[in-house]
């Protein structure tokens, strides 16, 4: 492997980390097929886990800084692969030594296919979880999964869900230029209304005409998204309750504006200044993107592409809120059927079914 720089030793004492338990580390996984455990359970012995630590370990140190929270994903998932609560002493010394200039990848499968009781797709599974644990998007380790890949002869239906290729063109040019004349245009020709609707907001309810939320935008980056304020409350810690219908936090003007859209309209502002595109997977508040990524092991690489305004999952219906594991996963599903089949003549059909389609307005509350 390349030189690495910026890998961070583990602080504290060894006696200390080696007696951490690791057990409460989520690790749920779930794709288009359903909701479904991965084999985290299945209970192995040492010489089968170490070419599965070996193969994590690499990913980790794939973008050249080892986070804490990949460190600890790793001894996590390793615990659950051997149902222990604790690391065992020398699995803990076996992550301390792994050198990652030592490190063959080729060496490292073979060693997994000889010894490691798991199959390449929940193999594939792990390591897609300790590179997503940092909960960031970078193309080393999009490399070294696509290695990973061909070194283990995996048949594309295998990893299709967990190894993204964005398709040309959607982080290009021509898909900018059109974001940036079709919301410059959206946003003279609606300039009076976005004027009515802002004193309606501001005389209708106490509180600011707009609401701005953290989220998070291509590569994992936060950005701050702005909407027309539609509730009484302005949610962006921690904790963010989704909307239901009937929700008594939303205004009546508020209602209308979700149950139309027009609440998203100033979201024309952040397409300008390059941070989301008019199509692409729909950004959420930063503590559901938490919660989801711990639960859905692809959900990370809607974070390909900038966040759109509307996207595939909104005009197939896949809107509102996800009170069930299942309705985020099929979101994720159209999220990623999008990335991989961009082309311009897709989002001029989504852009028409947002305006005209009967689907966009399904579970708008």
């Amino acid at each position: 492997m390349a030189e690495l720089s910026g890998d961070r030793p583990t602080p504290g004492p060894a006696e200390e980390r080696e007696s951490r338990d690791y057990s409460s580390i989520p690790f749920r996984i779930a794709n288009s097929r359903g909701e479904r455990k991965s084999s985290v359970d299945v209970r192995e012995d040492l010489d089968s886990v170490r070419p599965v630590a070996d193969l994590m370990m690499a990913a980790a140190h794939a973008d050249a800084q080892v986070t804490e929270s990949e460190r600890d994903t790793v001894r996590g998932l390793l615990c659950q692969l051997l149902g222990v609560k604790i690391l065992p002493p020398e699995l803990e010394r076996h992550l301390r030594d792994f050198d990652p200039l030592r490190f063959d990848l080729r060496a490292g499968t073979d060693a997994f296919r000889a010894r490691a009781k798991t199959d390449s797709r929940r193999m594939l599974e792990l390591v897609r979880k300790v590179c997503d644990a940092d909960r960031t998007i970078d193309i080393r380790e999009d490399n070294y999964m696509l290695g990973l890949v061909l070194a283990l002869s995996m048949a594309p239906d295998e990893y299709a869900d967990l190894v993204v290729g964005e398709s040309a063109g959607i982080n290009g040019p021509v898909k900018r230029l059109m974001d940036v004349l079709l919301s410059s245009v959206a946003l003279v020709v609606l300039a009076i209304p976005l004027l009515l609707i802002a004193l309606a907001v501001k005389l209708t309810s106490p509180g600011p005409v707009f609401f701005r939320q953290r989220r998070y935008g291509r590569g994992a980056q936060e950005i701050g998204v702005l909407k027309f304020r539609s509730m009484r409350a302005l949610e962006d810690g921690p904790q963010v309750k989704q909307a239901s219908e009937n929700d008594p936090r939303v205004t009546k003007l508020g209602a209308f504006l979700r149950r139309t859209s027009l609440d998203e309209l100033p979201q024309l502002i952040n397409v300008l200044r390059g941070e989301m595109s008019l199509i692409g997977p729909r950004p959420h508040a930063v503590s559901h993107n938490q919660h989801y990524s711990e639960q859905i092991v692809e959900y990370m690489l809607r974070h390909k592409v900038k966040p759109g305004i509307t996207g595939w999952a909104q005009v197939n219906g896949w809107r509102g809120p996800t009170e069930t594991l299942r309705k985020m996963v099929y979101r994720v599903e159209h999220d990623l059927y999008y990335i991989q089949n961009y082309s311009l003549w897709l989002d001029l059909k989504i852009l028409w079914l947002t305006v005209f389609g009967t689907r966009v307005r399904d579970n708008a509350f």
